[in-house]
């Protein structure tokens, strides 16, 4: 069982892993259903209330995580990253990236790395390229005007643009053949109809 790691903190953005999450723990079009899980991480395990007021209890307390534990760790954007908080999470997301474990960081949990430098020599995105450059981080330069991007073990993705990112971080675990990951988008992305009949076809092969 590979367990893909959520950071949960209060204000977090619900709809940026809402998809990622479900698509990852329902198994439905995947090469080994049931082979991978999400687990929530909290600070210090105290339950916290996402952005649309749903209470989550953390699984795992951020102090007991470690990258050798881990497929993939998942960072939402929240308000507190705008206000300079979750530092430990992007510290941890150093720790991750150091071990060769990747990480997906999306909207304002890009301008928490950005502060951490993590962005500075790999190529990157977020909201927009004013959002990180109010961080006054270096890796300007490295800014891809795209809805989500992965370079090397980091994942970074827009608020606004949830499947791109989900896409992204499903194809870094390698759950889905890549003709099934292509037709998952194009049903969930692309909002074709003849992405779910060929979802379907590929469950029937």
């Amino acid at each position: 069982m590979r367990l893909v790691h959520l950071a949960v903190y209060n204000t977090m953005a619900d709809w940026e892993t809402g998809l990622l999450i479900a698509h990852v723990n329902n198994g439905y079009w995947q090469r080994d259903p049931g082979s991978c899980r999400v687990v929530t991480v909290g600070e210090d395990g105290a339950p916290v209330a996402t952005m649309g007021g749903v209470v989550v209890t953390p699984h795992l307390k951020l102090a007991d995580l470690r990258p050798k534990d881990s497929a993939l760790l998942v960072l939402p954007g929240a308000d507190t990253w705008l206000s300079g908080g979750n530092g430990a999470f992007a510290e941890k997301a150093g720790d991750f990236l150091e071990a060769g474990v990747p990480v997906a960081a999306i909207c304002g949990a890009t301008a928490g790395l950005a502060r951490a430098r993590l962005l500075d020599d790999r190529a990157h995105t977020s909201n927009a390229p004013e959002f990180l450059a109010a961080t006054g981080y270096a890796g300007q330069s490295r800014y891809c005007d795209a809805p989500a991007v992965t370079d090397r073990d980091l994942i970074t993705g827009s608020g606004v643009r949830p499947v791109e990112f989900a896409r992204e971080v499903l194809a870094k675990l390698d759950l889905y053949e890549p003709d099934v990951l292509a037709s998952w988008y194009k049903l969930y992305g692309l909002h074709d109809p003849a992405g779910y009949a060929e979802l379907m076809a590929s469950e029937a092969a």
